[in-house]
Formats: C-alpha cells, sequence, structure tokens
C-alpha cells in the first residue's frame, strides 16, 4: 500500500512539473532575425556560469509561470553568458571574448566585448533592448517574480518613456499592483 502512495506521489510531482511553463529562450542573432517578422523588445539575462544570484534568478524567477508566459508572449528572451567564449554578430559588428581562458569556464573569466558594449557591470544584469536593438535599460541583480514584473510590464508598454524623473518612477513603483504569484 505505501508503495502505491509513493508512485501516486512520484506521478502528481512529475504531472505537475510538466505543466510548468518554460521561457523560450534563443541567442542574440535569432532574436534579432525574429525581430524582423513579428517585432518584440529583447529582453536578455547576462549571468556567469559561477554567479550564485544568477542561479536564484533561473531557480526561482524565470522558472515562474507567470514571468516565463508573459515573457514568451511579450519579448524574445536570450541568455547571455557575459563571460562565455562564443562569438555574436550584434548590428553589423562581432563582439568575441579575447581574454577568455578555457581553464577558467566555470569560475571568474575575462568579461565578453558585448558585455562592455551594454555597460554590465554586474551579474546579473538583464538588459532590455527596443523593438530596433536599441538599448532601454540595463537591470541590476536578483529580482523576484513580481519585482520582474514591474519592468517587464513598463517596458513592454513603453510607459518608460513618460518616466522622465526620479519622482516619476517612484510614483509609477508605489502605484503598481504586481499581479505574478510569488
Amino acid at each position: 500500500m505505501r508503495k502505491i502512495g509513493y508512485i501516486f506521489l512520484l506521478t502528481v510531482l512529475v504531472s505537475v512539473n510538466s505543466m510548468a511553463q518554460e521561457i523560450n529562450w534563443v541567442t542574440l542573432g535569432e532574436a534579432v532575425e525574429l525581430q524582423k517578422k513579428n517585432p518584440k523588445k529583447i529582453m536578455m539575462d547576462a549571468y556567469t556560469s559561477w554567479c550564485g544570484p544568477c542561479k536564484m534568478l533561473d531557480r526561482n524567477t524565470f522558472s515562474n509561470s507567470d514571468v516565463a508566459n508573459y515573457i514568451n508572449q511579450y519579448y524574445y528572451a536570450v541568455k547571455f553568458n557575459a563571460e562565455g567564449n562564443d562569438e555574436i554578430i550584434f548590428n553589423d559588428k562581432t563582439y568575441t571574448n579575447p581574454n577568455y581562458d578555457p581553464a577558467k569556464a566555470n569560475k571568474r573569466n575575462a568579461q565578453h566585448q558585448l558585455a562592455g558594449y551594454f555597460g554590465v557591470r554586474s551579474y546579473p544584469t538583464i538588459i532590455f533592448l527596443s523593438e530596433e536593438g536599441e538599448l532601454i535599460f540595463p537591470l541590476i541583480g536578483y529580482k523576484t517574480p513580481q519585482q520582474l514584473e514591474l519592468y517587464l510590464k513598463m517596458f513592454k508598454n513603453d510607459e518608460h518613456l513618460d518616466l522622465k524623473t526620479q519622482e516619476a518612477f517612484n510614483e509609477y513603483y508605489t502605484a503598481f499592483k504586481p499581479e505574478f504569484q510569488q
């Protein structure tokens, strides 16, 4: 009887886990190509392999079904190892990591040129790009689903364009009512 209970519990857990929504990650090149057919903003997760808060962002925020559903619907999502060794072409320029050390693949390594281009100074940084590939904002640090929701919705609706002062942002922040579950 106990064995049947364990099997039932395992079946329920697998079913619930399989219902979880995942973000449809693409490369930056793929996102730019997709923008040509269906314009959407890009949300790029600049992470490193050694970064604890980056792993928490994946585990706690990007795995949240509300976050994943919203990102999949309104953004092209890009994962970018900001200390990796990929060659990336963006806006007709090639970005590499000439100081990359393969012996440090899972440790602190040299910063990728594209991370420098976007002004990434710490990890994680979520980079928001317009439908034209222009930088909107680099959001620094770990964010909960509800903290990220504010920025996802603000940038998606171009509401940031009306926020010219810190006071205006503070009013927006205070008035914002999150809907995503934690």
